[in-house]
């Protein structure tokens, strides 16, 4: 089922670093699903000084479909994730926020179920799930598989959040909801989307699943490599700790 159209104003966070390639594909992809199902949209790329000229193809697209539709906050440098949803909520005019990454792995299609999801049941936060119902992983090696599966595990059996992919990156909230759980999670790199899991069980929100399919990027480089995942492990022991 299809959303109707409502007041609903959704905001989407689009945090980029030498993106030049994948942000025009991802833009015209999120405008057309917003447009087809008649809902009221914003698109906030948080650029981070890319060197690839990554802004100069957002202020195109700016021109293209509009500055009420296209806002552009760039930032001097790659200040790190979270302090980029943080700078990308102080300008949303939209109440609900939605954070995806930029590279295509997340498919705009699913965007739809992700808000009749929290109209059915009127929940504070949606996730994409790739480990449960009909969600997968297409275009990772083994290892890169093994890798992130291992996470969602070795998390779960420490923490128990009751989030079947705790590492994932592609979300809907509550505009207030997501500002509070950001101000009380300190983790940075790829434990700060486990670790906002973690904080809105705390915090007794109310977390609804979507399964998606998520595809490994077509242009650039993946940032995750061997600093990433001994991060990931300290992290993961310091929240263990911190809970």
């Amino acid at each position: 089922m299809a959303p109707n159209a409502t007041t609903d104003r959704y905001s989407v966070l689009l945090p980029t670093y030498n993106e030049r390639e994948n942000l025009p594909i991802i833009v015209w992809m999120l405008v057309k699903v917003f447009t087809e199902h008649k809902l009221d949209f914003e698109i906030i790329v948080i650029d981070d000084n890319s060197p690839d000229g990554t802004l100069d193809v957002a202020k195109r697209l700016q021109d293209l479909y509009g500055s009420d539709r296209i806002v552009l906050r760039p930032r001097a440098g790659k200040l790190g994730l979270g302090t980029a949803y943080v700078h990308g909520i102080k300008n949303a005019t939209g109440n609900f926020v939605i954070i995806m990454d930029a590279d295509m792995s997340h498919h705009p299609k699913f965007i739809p179920q992700f808000i009749q999801k929290q109209r059915d049941g009127n929940c504070d936060i949606v996730t994409g799930t790739r480990y449960a119902g009909d969600g997968g992983v297409y275009g990772w090696d083994l290892r890169r598989k093994l890798t992130s599966r291992g996470a969602n595990v070795l998390a779960d059996v420490l923490l128990s959040p009751g989030v079947s992919d705790l590492t994932g990156s592609f979300r809907l909230y509550k505009k207030h909801v997501l500002a509070k759980i950001i101000d009380s999670t300190i983790s940075k790199g790829y434990v700060f989307q486990m670790e906002m899991m973690i904080r809105a069980r705390q915090f007794d929100y109310s977390i609804a699943e979507v399964p998606i399919t998520f595809v490994d990027r077509v242009y650039g480089e993946s940032k995750l490599g061997a600093n990433e995942i001994i991060g990931y492990l300290k992290g993961l022991a310091t929240l263990v700790v911190s809970v």
